[in-house]
């Protein structure tokens, strides 16, 4: 069984810690836009408070994927070098529209 990545855990709870209260309020009758950002502010700090651990998490993997030893290439990467590479040792054609003037 796949793990869940963290940033989608941390997003579905962001989402439901600003939705609860905004659904709390509205069925309060507060007006929307006042519980709106009513909701909003009682999402921050509530995350901010509670989801300390989801984020480092998210923080965490983030790190972890812009300082890698070796970047991460897929099949669409070496597509498109091969593809550059090509097109630069072509021989130079007159009838290409694509030189700039």
């Amino acid at each position: 069984m796949k793990r869940i990545p963290s940033w989608l855990t941390y997003t579905v709870l962001r989402l439901l810690v600003f939705a609860v209260p905004l659904a709390v309020l509205l069925l309060l009758g507060v007006v929307w836009w006042a519980s709106v950002i009513a909701a909003a502010l009682i999402g921050l700090c509530l995350s901010y408070i509670f989801l300390s651990r989801p984020r480092n998490a998210v923080s965490s993997d983030l790190y972890a994927a812009r300082h890698r030893d070796t970047p991460a290439t897929s099949a669409d990467d070496d597509d498109e070098d091969a593809a550059v590479d090509a097109a630069e040792s072509a021989p130079n054609d007159p009838n290409r529209s694509d030189r700039s003037a």
